[in-house]
């Protein structure tokens, strides 16, 4: 799945390490959620959406998801 997350960090000055602590998780999740190797669970989605003010929809791409 593919996210902005990586481009917003980038907007907001921030490592990978301060967005973890912001919203509850590890460096090495939202490692392996910015390069695709692991989803991030609805609540995890939804703190990190709301940490930077958007949707989950505007964070993360759900186009490739079959329905």
């Amino acid at each position: 799945m593919n996210t902005r997350i990586r481009e917003l960090r980038k907007q907001h000055k921030l490592s990978q390490e301060e967005l973890a602590l912001e919203v509850g998780t590890t460096r090495q999740t939202i490692t392996s959620i910015e390069v695709g190797k692991y989803t991030a669970s609805l609540v995890l989605a939804f703190k990190i959406a709301k940490f930077f003010g958007l949707t989950i929809e505007e964070v993360f791409d759900f186009s490739d998801i079959e329905q």
